[in-house]
């Protein structure tokens, strides 16, 4: 987080809350990152230039550095990511609140296509709870036989770390593990205690090399897709640090549902990652469009 110089945050001009402005002007204040704002609309008229000019005026007067863009690519996701690009932003905030009569966010199929093929960090802004002095969560799966896993659980954990040091805030480690299978031919899959302890160990070594105090670790068994947002809501954690893709390729490049029953259950922020390799891939298939 403190290695971000740019950030582009997408605003909406016609909602009435900006609370994903709101937040990008509060980590760029922390970072010292220069923030673009970003407009998605088709058919822009003077008043969307007009208020873009309006928002940027108080946030220049806090002295920080804002640029506006106002542009449409075919679609969504698409000017998002065009835009990121051509500015080299590293991180990415969007607003994930939409109000509906069940005041539930709804992602669009623009938002998955976002997530899996935007090569930076996004932030999903779901609230306007302050990170301060709050509990950073980082969800992890600590499949011990999981080595792409592992390697995305060091980007999610050293992130949250940092985040957590930033906000003077508490790192907390996650992690749920499957229910035992008898037919596994692997004996720690058998028993119950030994997939907890297992577990156990991988997060312990986890916070072992990232100083996080043991009685921050948190294994249960049960569907990460339940765990997650369920410990998430017991710490009161303002935000949680999730990864969405472990592997490249074609494959890779699908969102688990498990990842995106977790982002649609958080009430929290979300910081969704992927690993440098899997972004470095992204990377270079956007150069070649």
């Amino acid at each position: 987080m403190q290695a971000i110089r740019k950030l582009l945050v997408v605003v909406d001009t016609r909602k009435p809350e900006h609370t994903a402005l709101n937040r990008a002007c509060a980590i760029a204040h922390v970072t010292g990152s220069q923030l673009h704002i970003l407009c998605c609309n088709p058919h822009p008229d003077e008043e969307t230039h007009a208020v873009l000019s309006d928002w940027c005026e108080p946030i220049r007067a806090q002295g920080l550095s804002v640029t506006k863009h106002i542009h449409w690519y075919h679609s969504l996701h698409e000017t998002i990511i065009k835009v990121q690009q051509a500015e080299q932003c590293e991180l990415v905030i969007k607003d994930a609140r939409e109000e509906s009569e069940l005041s539930k966010v709804v992602f669009t199929p623009s938002d998955w296509k976002l997530l899996r093929q935007c090569p930076a960090a996004i932030l999903l802004v779901k609230n306007d709870k302050p990170w301060e002095n709050g509990n950073i969560l980082a969800a992890v799966d600590a499949d011990p036989n999981d080595g792409d896993h592992q390697i995305l659980n060091d980007v999610i954990i050293s992130h949250a770390r940092d985040i957590a040091g930033l906000a003077d805030g508490e790192c907390h480690l996650a992690s749920a593990h499957p229910a035992p299978m008898l037919s596994s031919p692997d004996p720690v899959y058998q028993l119950q205690d030994a997939l907890q302890k297992k577990y156990l160990e991988v997060c312990t070594g986890y916070a072992d090399k990232y100083h996080i105090p043991l009685d921050h670790i948190h294994v249960e068994e049960g569907p990460a897709s339940t765990y997650i947002p369920h410990i998430a809501k017991q710490l009161d954690a303002p935000l949680v640090v999730i990864g969405t893709v472990a592997r490249s390729g074609l494959k890779g490049a699908i969102i688990g549902n498990t990842a995106e029953q977790i982002i649609d259950s958080l009430e929290a922020d979300i910081l969704t990652l992927k690993p440098t390799h899997v972004m470095e891939t992204l990377e270079a298939a956007l150069s070649h469009k």
